[in-house]
């Protein structure tokens, strides 16, 4: 097999053997502590190696300079502290049988001058950048030699540590800012043609090349097309390339567009809705004249996809980052054969929009991802087989149902549905989220590959559970939407629920009240306007959809747009009435300045999440011998929770029975409870 598939052959980089043809690229998900890859961050690479990757590229944008601070918690390459932590980190790599580089950088004006040293953040031409706001200064002839110093400082700590070579990056960040006419607005030796433009990023190459010297890998990531107006073009591009060939760099990781805003980056990185691997043509004609290896990483999500880019030479090493987030055992699970039971992307972004809403990074649905020192990738058998009902066959109800099955215990799911998928089957209405669906199809498959009975359009009660006999009971029962908020009007009104089953199709002027800030209100807003109703989106938030992170907001924010939606901010939806002229009207509180409007509209749809579903979990309650008690403790630590007394079964409820939350949090539940049981 492994001579048949491309993506298992190996491959030559500059005398470095990669055993297969896979690539984990550059990413920061934000695992350092103080700016150090320590045991956390170093895990999740190992795991990536142990799953079969052939080169994983630690330090997404790893600084070289005080003056370019973590964005995102970026690894501090220019503390000597860092190189025991990666040399930790490339030891175990190494054990592994993967290859691992560092991406290297000055970020210019990625950052923010309110954060760090407080130094000022320097940049080609002092011009602002959308995303981190940050004002730069144009750098002087000493900040520029203090940083090639600094360059040439962090590449010797990564030769230090034993990597297998470092990666510039130059999308985005200092060396295309002087690099790209769109950016460098210098007078100076340093703006003007193409040349001048090169020559700091040149003196950068030839530097660190110097310091790596003959053996280490030394390849560069860049915008090859910014596609935007008066920016760096291909041809311009090609011409630097060839000079930076010329420089020393051996491997080109092609990037086509920009990241200084949420638009241009989620073109850059696309999330669903989009084309798959939409740049891989673009990518093909690039390598066609490049005289170096080129490797690609966009939205290359599936196995099939990845092995076309390979076998008709669009690619020399395939990028599958944020597969392998949601998989880090891809590349092995290939070779074994079971590609079928790879745990998809599903390209919700969630991974670099928890970034910014928690700190770090989190695949949707593997929660083990970033927490490998106490979570597992792989389900371990139990000792002994006991017996457990599920009730519930959403994301929560799902995930205990294939872990306890991977465990070895028996397990029924009992779901009043006739399909599985709870509200993530909502979610997945839009035509551009149907991809959440893979969330519960993977599930399903791999429960039903344990042995898990699944019982649909079978309602729950209390005997229903009892007659089971079982062990364990995981109440997945979900929520349901909450229109207890109003003063008044709350049978007026209808939920997002009803919009997206399709229950009621709402036209005319319809006024969608959010004041839950994550995805369902903008659908339901989205997919109304869509259909032709006049929408006017109303939330008591300073901003819109707080809780949707700048990767998947565009998309909603284009569609507003493009339908007419109106919005309205700091507005609080206080009742609802019937017009005696017809229609609803709703009463809206200024949340700052208390004034109030009335709208009069056909329709109110609210968001303001879900109550749990819990009248069986309270059934059960008296039944059970932990009274449902989670030991908290027990919990974090993934140990089993205390056996009862009496011998009764342990009652336990994940995910919206709990309390309303996403996606991840209902999985997450799931995962590190039953994999205890």
């Amino acid at each position: 097999m492994r001579a048949l598939d491309p993506l298992l052959e190996p491959y030559e980089l500059r005398g470095l053997t990669l055993r297969n043809r896979v690539v984990s690229t550059s990413h920061e998900p934000a695992y350092t502590e103080a700016g150090m890859p320590r045991d956390r961050y170093r895990a999740y690479h190992v795991e990536k190696a142990r799953g079969g990757v052939g080169l994983t590229m630690v330090g997404g944008s790893a600084v070289v300079s005080p003056d370019s601070p973590p964005a995102f918690g970026n690894i501090l390459l220019h503390d000597d502290e860092a190189v025991p932590w990666l040399r930790a980190l490339v030891d175990d790599v190494h054990d592994a049988g993967a290859a691992v580089m560092c991406q290297v950088t000055h970020l210019g004006r990625r950052t923010s001058s309110y954060t760090g040293d407080w130094l000022p953040v320097v940049y080609s031409s002092p011009l602002r950048e959308p995303a981190h706001r940050a004002f730069p200064k144009e750098a002087e002839p000493w900040d520029l030699d203090r940083i090639v110093a600094d360059y040439v400082a962090a590449t010797r700590r990564c030769v230090e540590a034993g990597l297998d070579g470092i990666e510039l990056e130059s999308y985005g960040h200092l060396l295309d800012g002087f690099l790209s006419p769109a950016t460098n607005h210098r007078t100076d030796d340093l703006g003007g043609d193409l040349t001048r433009r090169l020559a700091f990023p040149r003196r950068v190459v030839r530097a660190v090349r110097e310091a790596l010297g003959p053996g280490p890998v030394l390849g560069i990531r860049m915008s090859l097309d910014e596609d935007r107006a008066g920016g760096l073009g291909r041809e311009e591009a090609l011409a630097a390339v060839a000079a930076f060939v010329e420089d020393g760099v051996d491997v080109l990781s092609v990037v086509k567009g920009t990241i200084e805003s949420d638009a241009t980056l989620a073109k850059v990185i696309p999330s669903m809705g989009t084309p798959s691997a939409p740049f891989l043509d673009f990518v093909g004609g690039i390598r066609r004249e490049v005289g170096v290896p080129v490797m690609h990483a966009a939205r290359i999500a599936d196995v099939a996809t990845a092995r076309h880019a390979l076998r008709d030479g669009l690619l020399d090493l395939v990028g599958m980052t944020r597969a392998q987030m949601a998989d880090p055992h891809l590349v092995a699970k290939v070779a074994r054969g079971e590609e079928d039971r790879i745990r998809p992307c599903v390209g919700a972004s969630y991974c670099l929009d928890a970034i910014y809403e928690s700190g770090d990074a989190k695949c949707i649905h593997n929660p083990a991802t970033g927490r490998e020192l106490t979570l597992t990738h792989v389900v371990p058998r139990a000792a002994t087989a006991r017996t457990a009902v599920v009730v519930g066959a959403g994301p929560a109800g799902l995930e205990a149902a294939r872990v306890l099955g991977e465990r070895g215990h028996r397990v029924v799911v009992l779901e009043a549905a006739d399909v599985p998928g709870g509200q993530v089957r909502l979610a997945a209405t839009p035509a551009r989220r149907r991809d959440l669906l893979g969330v519960v199809d993977w599930r399903l498959a791999e429960a039903k590959h344990s042995g898990v009975e699944f019982r649909f359009g079978a309602y729950a009660d209390v005997d229903t559970v009892l007659a089971e006999e079982p062990d364990v009971v995981v109440v997945a029962t979900g929520g349901l939407p909450n229109r207890d908020f109003l003063a008044e009007g709350a049978a007026l009104v209808s939920d997002t629920w009803d919009v997206m089953a399709g229950d009621v199709r709402p036209v005319g002027r319809v006024l969608v009240y959010d004041d839950n800030g994550a995805e369902p209100g903008l659908d339901a807003a989205e997919l109304l306007a869509a259909r032709g109703a006049a929408v006017e989106l109303v939330t008591p938030e300073r901003t819109v959809g707080p809780l949707v992170g700048g990767m998947n907001s565009p998309a909603y924010l284009r569609a507003f747009d493009e339908h007419g939606v109106t919005v309205t901010l700091a507005s609080r939806l206080v009742s609802v009435t019937r017009d005696p002229a017809g229609g609803l009207r709703a009463l809206l509180r200024h949340e700052y300045s208390g004034a109030e409007v009335e709208r009069v509209v056909d329709h109110v749809v609210v968001e303001h999440g879900t109550l749990p579903n819990d009248e069986l979990y309270h059934g059960l309650v008296p039944h059970s011998g932990n009274g449902g008690a989670v030991d908290h403790p027990a919990l974090l630590a993934v140990r089993p929770q205390p056996e009862p007394a009496d011998g009764r079964f342990l009652l336990f409820r994940v995910g919206d029975a709990v309390a309303s939350r996403n996606i991840h949090a209902a999985v997450y539940d799931a995962l590190r409870l039953c994999l205890a049981v």
